[in-house]
């Protein structure tokens, strides 16, 4: 290799990794700046959501599937969900905001079980797809059953992302990505604050 290929081998290096931090830094200011400017919570009477009814899997607490079944839709008011979730589940569950990345309850968690909707208790995912992404959020390769999430696109923050919602309840979960293990190369970066994890 000549002396002038390995020195434009190495730019590129220094900035791929130097657009890696910077973007790195900017999301986590953003989220940071987003937390302040959500320091009070408004909480409407409306119910939001499309009334209905959605077809679910259920499983026990240690990761039984049970079997589909036909459940209505959970429909609340905003004040109803945040008397129910406390602000910052709220904010997040519902309002789609995003916990700090190494501060949630269940990005460390490595026991067996399942990780529940915390809205509604659908079960969302199992202890058995999660793994390490090195991000500070729950990342799964796969939800527990296909028919408890929704997705939809999201192009907030000027990109376009595919957002992860509970079906029955229309909770905000966190996203999905095309950077994850296999078997299916996705990883779905979840917040701690949307779901509660059940130990088998």
């Amino acid at each position: 290799m000549f002396d002038s290929e390995r020195i434009l081998d190495q730019q590129q290096k220094h900035t791929t990794r130097r657009l890696f931090l910077i973007g790195g830094a900017a999301t986590t200011a953003y989220i940071a700046l987003s937390r302040l400017s959500h320091s009070h919570v408004e909480a409407s009477e409306n119910v939001h959501g499309t009334p209905g009814e959605v077809t679910i899997v259920d499983f026990k607490d240690d990761g039984t599937r049970l079997g589909k079944e036909t459940v209505p839709k959970i429909l609340k008011s905003d004040r109803a969900w945040l008397d129910q979730l406390g602000k910052n589940s709220f904010q997040i569950a519902r309002q789609a905001d995003t916990e700090m990345p190494f501060t949630g309850v269940s990005w460390r968690e490595h026991r067996h079980g399942i990780f529940r909707c915390l809205c509604c208790d659908t079960a969302l995912f199992s202890s058995q797809t999660k793994f390490n992404s090195g991000t500070g959020w729950p990342s799964f390769y796969q939800p527990i059953a296909k028919e408890n999430v929704a997705e939809r696109e999201d192009v907030s923050l000027g990109m376009a992302r595919t957002e992860v919602r509970c079906v029955r309840c229309e909770a905000h979960l966190g996203h999905v990505f095309n950077d994850g293990p296999e078997p299916t190369g996705l990883r779905y970066c979840m917040n701690s604050a949307s779901m509660r994890f059940i130990p088998a």
